[in-house]
């Protein structure tokens, strides 16, 4: 499988509800059906596109179809992700700092931001977030500890 047809395959929201709902492990059709309140004609659609992408399988039991997940084209996500050498996925609570500390050099640089980070009356959001976010990039990358 190519990575640029999994990125396609995965790029429609409801085969993406589907992954997520197969994580948990195999699954009728009609659980599906349930679980996502979408009708079966679309369940079985995204599930042939999500089987010949190889990111699901099925087996037959009787007249009912379980489909599992099969992760291993999205690991071949993963690995080119990790390619790009992006930070290392943080803990909530330093997530939480992160944003803290984003915060406060906003207000310090840009008084029109307030200290929760929010614009104040008047600003755009957009141009609030364009800020937050080059202030962001300019913090230090937080990586995990090795112990």
């Amino acid at each position: 499988m190519v990575i640029e047809d999994v990125f396609a395959v995965v790029a429609e929201g409801t085969r993406r509800e589907i992954l997520g709902s197969l994580r948990s492990g195999d699954k009728a059709v009609g659980e599906l059906v349930t679980e996502l309140e979408v009708s079966q004609p679309t369940v079985s659609k995204h599930l042939k596109v999500l089987r010949e992408a190889g990111l699901v399988s099925m087996r037959a039991q009787g007249q009912r179809r379980f489909y599992s997940l099969n992760p291993a084209p999205l690991r071949e996500i993963e690995l080119w992700l990790a390619s790009f050498d992006l930070p290392v996925p943080v803990a909530p609570e330093v997530a939480v700092l992160a944003h803290h500390q984003s915060s406060v050099l906003a207000a310090a640089v840009d008084p029109a931001i307030d200290l929760a980070g929010q614009p104040a009356f008047g600003r755009t959001v957009g141009r609030a977030a364009e800020r937050a976010a080059d202030l962001f990039a300019q913090l230090p990358k937080l990586r995990r500890r090795r112990d």
